[in-house]
């Protein structure tokens, strides 16, 4: 059974969790003590990953880090439909690719502006947020004219792919750390989407469909 060091409230580890829910692969989660005590920057940590990070994941000895890293490795390994990592489709890997990389900066926006309003770290936030806005408005139109071709992922598959996994915490999450999407319907329209993959899994602050939560129009932090 796959082992994740896991802190419940990491966006990144959530994505490990979701794709594993989502390819009905069984795990064990390892609690790290993220914050307040640090214990991914601990030196016995360091013994698992020296770069101090999580996710971690340990599949029968075989230690994998980074997020997306492990999310190709799941998808190429648990996925017997090849199609959240399609790479018998050289179009459809490189827009997976490319999508992957845009999901960097989503977590360095973002995410970085929801760790600095949550726990404090020392981003720029007005640089966070900006860059997250400038970000979503690319993908808010992305999503928009795949829409208008009857697609609703954010490769230009039929299916989704690791790349939506990837995006998607990042965005549901943004008014944590006050980027707001009441200016994004198409971007809203997709999360709603992703919630409805089978074996969607909720983590704290992101709720299935049709349990609605109130949206701060200004963009405040949820407490």
């Amino acid at each position: 059974m796959i082992k994740i060091y896991d802190y419940i409230l990491s966006v990144n580890c959530y994505k490990q969790r979701l794709m594993m829910s989502i390819l009905d692969v069984p795990f064990e989660s390892i609690p790290i003590d993220f914050y307040p005590g640090w214990e991914h920057k601990s030196e016995e940590f360091k013994k698992i990953n020296p770069l101090g990070h999580i996710p971690v994941i340990d599949d029968d000895g075989f230690m994998l880090r980074d997020a997306h890293a492990i999310l190709i490795y799941l998808a190429s390994k648990y996925d017997p439909t090849g199609l959240w990592y399609p790479t018998n489709n050289p179009e459809l890997i490189g827009e997976t690719a490319q999508w992957m990389l845009f999901a960097e900066g989503t977590t360095n926006t973002a995410s970085a502006a929801r760790l600095h309003v949550n726990l404090g770290y020392e981003f720029d936030i007005e640089a966070c947020r900006a860059g997250a806005h400038r970000l979503f408005r690319v993908l808010e139109e992305h999503l928009w004219f795949r829409e208008q071709e009857n697609l609703g992922w954010v490769c230009s598959g039929e299916q989704p792919t690791i790349a939506d996994i990837a995006i998607f915490p990042d965005v549901i999450l943004s008014e944590e750390g006050g980027v707001a999407r009441i200016d994004y319907p198409a971007l809203r329209r997709w999360t709603d989407r992703v919630k409805r993959i089978p074996g969607f899994v909720p983590m704290p602050g992101i709720f299935p469909v049709g349990d609605a939560r109130p949206i701060s129009h200004e963009g405040e932090a949820n407490a």
